[in-house]
């Protein structure tokens, strides 16, 4: 068999020589790419550098060709401008990464899928939008709908109007690509079905950076993992809609692992009524706003062994009041948190470690640098079965901030350490206003809550 990979070697603009090691190590006789079973070599049938409708057309040929007989077509490098190229099922356009270049040659449709399409292939192809104009009724620069089996690998998409790759009700797998210089998102997805997002890079992308959303809240089972996202905007601006650079909506079972985001004007991970999903490893630098959110109507988050570094909240665990329950807080670093956030906040605010209010455990952590509570327990009323144990907070104005208002639900505080507190260790607040004196001695008590096994260095 003849991997894509062998079949690059050597390649010229039109056509290529490759040395095969046979079973017995002999070297097998050299074969012309077009020669090949699995590919069409499109310079040697007839597409050219530039622009036009023949171009269009002459590629549609050769793509339509290849997917009846279920082949490769390979573009030489050079920089092939297109419009409306509707790619059929069983596609597979394989070019020079960094070489090849199809381009949006005017204001029309760039790339989109044909119904009915299931499988295609695309690897090591520029996609360049030129920052061309897109229609109204045109959502993205590349808009794949119903591939059940889309593998996308070594691609560049930049220079668009909108957002560079929408994906509805597709499945698959992207990996090592480049997204850059968006106007909106870098990659939307909507409805997959067991798609994976991996080793990535998103840079300058307007308005978001990854988005896996469901029209209707259900299973998902994206995997987003292992990807560089950097300099993520909110060009629309907003409290949160737009300018994160992982934004999971709707979308239950998703995997959000040991990705490295920067400079989100938002938040660099953010779950909205996502229920079960998992935020491990991942490092977050210099959110504008909470470096990782879980909020609104969920059920089971595990937000575990991440490295948050500069935001205006660090971990928060929110909205008991419309559902947001079930998650553990485990194993995070969380340092250099600000008072300022992009926009005047009219409920908590911002200057947060962690934050959490129902059925949570808090647990092994190390805060440090934390303007104003290193972790809040409960807002008003909406504190249900928090547990917080065996955390470590350094440099805080207030260690452990505790609802005592009327009808809060249980708190466990224990075996924390708390160093460098300017103004308490653990205290009771009500909403905004602080109701007790120093909690860590026990010298008040409030039925609720459980705090022994504290220290304060």
């Amino acid at each position: 068999m003849i991997s894509r990979r062998k079949l690059l070697l050597g390649l010229s603009s039109a056509s290529c020589t490759l040395l095969l090691n046979t079973r017995s190590g002999r070297t097998a006789p050299a074969m012309s790419l077009t020669d090949l079973r699995g590919a069409i070599d499109a310079g040697a049938a007839g597409l050219r550098s530039g622009g036009g409708e023949e171009q269009t057309r002459k590629l549609r040929e050769l793509i339509a060709q290849a997917s009846q007989a279920d082949q490769w077509v390979f573009l030489p490098p050079g920089r092939y401008e297109v419009n409306d190229l509707a790619l059929p099922d069983r596609t597979r356009l394989m070019g020079i990464a960094g070489a090849t270049t199809l381009a949006l040659g005017g204001g029309g449709p760039f790339i989109r899928s044909e119904p009915g399409t299931r499988r295609i292939e695309l690897d090591g192809i520029t996609f360049d939008g030129a920052g061309r104009p897109l229609p109204d009724q045109v959502p993205a620069l590349l808009h794949l709908r119903d591939v059940a089996d889309l593998t996308m690998e070594k691609c560049t998409v930049e220079g668009s109007s909108k957002t560079a790759l929408q994906l509805e009700r597709c499945g698959g797998v992207l990996r090592a690509n480049r997204i850059s210089a968006i106007s909106e998102y870098g990659l939307y997805a909507i409805d997959s079905t067991g798609l994976g997002i991996r080793e990535n890079l998103l840079s300058g992308c307007g308005n978001g950076g990854i988005l896996v959303h469901r029209r209707e809240k259900g299973e998902d089972g994206t995997i987003v993992s292992g990807n560089r996202i950097t300099r993520t905007g909110a060009g629309y601006g907003g409290t949160g809609q737009f300018g994160n650079a992982i934004n999971l909506y709707r979308a239950d079972g998703v995997i959000v692992s040991g990705n490295h985001i920067s400079d989100s004007a938002f938040t660099a991970i953010r779950a909205n009524a996502a229920s079960n999903v998992q935020i491990s490893d991942n490092h977050c630098l210099r959110s504008g706003e909470t470096a990782i959110y879980s909020e609104f109507g969920f059920e089971g988050a595990l937000v575990t062994g991440n490295l948050v570094d500069g935001a205006a909240n660090g971990i928060n665990i929110a909205n008991f009041n419309e559902g947001g329950r079930l998650a553990i807080v485990s194993s995070n670093i969380i340092r250099n948190i600000s008072l300022v956030g992009p926009y005047e906040h009219d409920s908590v605010g911002f200057g947060i470690g962690i934050g959490a209010e129902a059925d949570t455990v808090v647990s092994g952590n190390v805060l440090e640098n934390v303007p104003r509570f290193a972790m809040l327990v409960g807002w008003g009323p909406y504190l249900r079965n928090v547990s917080v144990t065996g955390n470590i907070v350094r440099r805080a104005r207030i260690g452990c901030a505790v609802s005592v208002v009327e009808d809060a639900g249980s708190a466990l505080v224990s075996d924390n350490i708390f160093d460098g507190v300017e103004d308490g260790a653990i205290l009771g607040f009500r909403w905004h206003d602080r109701a007790t004196g120093e909690l860590l001695g026990g010298e008040e008590r409030f039925p609720h809550l459980t705090i022994e096994g504290n220290r304060r260095a």
